[in-house]
């Protein structure tokens, strides 16, 4: 059965609860990795353990997501669809159980990383197959409806584990999620089917220790700025993983039937679509991470009105998701992309060049408008790399995007904490006002992010609009 023949036998209703299965899966487990920072200082109390420690429920589900996204390709093509996302949802249960019954943060962090396996493969996953199954000329739409889930997810992360924690602790969180995953393994017994061509291959088992290159990296990046940190032995560890790295990336070269198909790198408009997504992304991040400093550090709001703060942005962010889509299909991505990065651009410039305080609706607004053309570029990026690909090729490509998001997303928080902790400390430290020192702080990342998204408005720039002639 080929690709086409796969996309014939998904109509009407059959495709309707694929999708719907396939994308609340993805949404339930999106919703598990944004809400959880709320829930940390029930931790601390509960657990006795330090800041420090606690955040390793989000450092470790990152390192792990890193290592599994690129493993995705080869899961797709040995093992079938249905039985991997079977598998995915069950190991989140498993995580999810593990977690509500942990007595002590050891065996927590056990089913944090289970779960994190799981997120890893089918976040990149759940694209390649909507991407497989939906012909060309729909991909923008069907996109721009999987980008609705994703901002809903982020924008209702905060508003679920806030009302479920309002009537029980930190337990009753978890027993949404335990639930959720139950019912959706039951239902994809019945609404998933295997959508792709089987091509059975051999497991390199030395790329995928070559793959812990990538987390020690982004374990490097984020002890960026950190007190106490042995850089002597984070040194020698950034230097084994890059020498990792650089033998994974060689080896996929040289293998007739490689882990993950680095080729595709090859195909310009794939290329410029990596970066487009993850200089998106970054934005976006930064966003929901320094904002919130802003609010509670220099307009001195309560932890809450911070985190709702950040609502109206994701929910625009939602709302135009869809909208992205059919209009790339309809005038072209590339006009689609530049019209996001200027908005992007526009959202930073307001922020550079206005020094004095900013009152909080209007912070929230500039969030809005930085988050809304996020919706014009990250996932009509993801859909024009694929376009510029072979479909045997995709499942590939959207894991290489995904790992360099998650890459570059985390590299850039950890850049944008670092100026805005040693600008005001440096300011501090010279006699400058709190407030001042405060603010100045903020604006050098504001500074440093516009510079960050005019290279990424340079790059739409140069997309060539339309599906390559020549696919490699």
């Amino acid at each position: 059965m080929d690709n086409a023949t796969s996309t014939m036998t998904l109509s009407g209703r059959r495709r309707f609860w694929f999708i719907f299965t396939l994308l609340t899966g993805t949404w339930t487990m999106s919703i598990s990795q944004s809400s959880l920072s709320t829930v940390y200082p029930t931790f601390m109390r509960d657990f006795g353990i330090s800041a420090s420690t606690v955040q390793w429920l989000t450092t470790g589900f990152m390192l792990t997501m890193v290592v599994m996204m690129p493993i995705s390709p080869w899961l797709l093509d040995n093992i079938g669809f249905k039985k991997l996302f079977l598998t995915v949802l069950v190991l989140f249960d498993v995580g999810s159980i593990i977690i509500y019954f942990a007595p002590s943060f050891p065996v927590m962090m056990v089913g944090r990383l289970i779960k994190a396996a799981a997120v890893g493969v089918l976040f990149p996953s759940y694209q390649s197959i909507l991407l497989t199954i939906t012909p060309e000329e729909e991909r923008g739409t069907t996109m721009g409806v999987a980008g609705l889930v994703m901002g809903s997810a982020l924008a209702s992360g905060p508003i679920i584990s806030g009302i479920v924690l309002k009537f029980t602790d930190w337990h009753g969180l978890f027993l949404v999620f335990i639930t959720v995953a139950t019912i959706l393994i039951l239902v994809s017994f019945y609404t998933i089917n295997d959508v792709m061509v089987s091509k059975p291959s051999k497991l390199d088992t030395i790329s995928i220790v070559m793959l812990l290159g990538f987390a020690g990296i982004l374990y490097v990046v984020n002890e960026i700025g950190k007190s106490g940190v042995d850089w002597t032995l984070n040194g020698i560890l950034l230097v084994v993983s890059i020498l990792a790295v650089a033998y994974f990336t060689y080896r996929q070269f040289h293998l007739t039937t490689p882990l993950l198909e680095l080729r595709v790198l090859k195909t310009f408009n794939y290329d410029l679509a990596i970066f487009l997504t993850a200089i998106s992304y970054i934005a976006l991040i930064v966003v929901t991470i320094v904002f919130p400093l802003y609010y509670q550090g220099v307009l001195k709001v309560s932890p809450f009105i911070s985190g709702m703060s950040l609502v109206p942005g994701a929910v625009f962010l939602s709302i135009l998701n869809p909208l992205t889509g059919k209009l790339a299909e309809k005038f072209g991505y590339k006009q689609i992309m530049l019209l996001g990065m200027t908005m992007i651009v526009v959202g930073w410039l307001i922020l550079t060049l206005i020094t004095t305080k900013l009152n909080l609706l209007t912070m929230i607004l500039i969030a809005a408008i930085i988050e809304g053309g996020n919706a014009f570029v990250m996932m009509p990026a993801v859909t024009l790399g694929a376009n510029s690909l072979p479909d045997a090729l995709i499942s590939h490509g959207t894991a290489v995007i995904t790992t360099v998001r998650q890459i570059l997303g985390s590299a850039g928080v950890a850049v944008a904490t670092l100026i805005l902790s040693n600008v005001t400390a440096a300011q501090l430290k010279s006699g400058v006002p709190s407030l001042t020192a405060n603010l100045n702080g903020y604006h050098a990342v504001f500074v440093t992010m516009l510079g960050v998204e005019i290279v990424g408005l340079i790059l739409a720039l140069l997309l060539r609009d339309g599906r390559q002639a020549n696919k490699q």
